[in-house]
């Protein structure tokens, strides 16, 4: 399941995107996943200013305390930080073979749009799971709430 296949030679290399905010059971999960499909892996942590132009959303942990926790668990062999929404700059910047996103992108038109874009670069994209239960909007939500209480 793991190692290069027909058409790789040498290591794979997968990508895992994301916010990484508010680090919770999800985000393990996706990391531990992605760990599986590649030799090595790389975190792409989206950029403050890249979340608040594409969700809407500030993250509540700064860029450079998120990347290092990503970091810090010991699952990636490296971190990214993503100043840009185009996975294909991440791509030239990074060189990866896989891309790994939730299975609640699977089949939406940002989910097709990468699949597009990917696989005009020979990378594959892999979906997992999403977490249902755990989230940083839940997150937020939850801790809003409580304030509020």
């Amino acid at each position: 399941m793991k190692k290069s296949g027909p058409s790789m030679s040498g290591p794979v290399i997968g990508y895992v995107p994301g916010a990484f905010d508010l680090f919770h059971i999800g985000h393990l999960n996706a990391l531990r996943q992605a760990r599986q499909w590649c030799d090595v892996l790389v975190a792409g942590v989206v950029a403050d200013e890249v979340c608040l132009d594409t969700k809407g959303v500030q993250p509540t942990v700064p860029l450079a305390e998120r990347l290092e926790i990503v970091e810090a668990i010991g699952i990636v062999d490296a971190v990214y930080a993503e100043n840009t929404a185009s996975k294909i700059d991440s791509w030239r910047d990074v060189g990866f073979h896989r891309i790994f996103k939730g299975d609640d992108w699977k089949g939406t038109a940002k989910g097709l749009r990468l699949e597009q874009d990917m696989a005009a670069l020979g990378v594959e994209v892999t979906y997992f799971p999403y977490t249902l239960q755990t989230s940083s909007t839940a997150l937020r939500k939850a801790l809003a709430h409580r304030g509020a209480s």
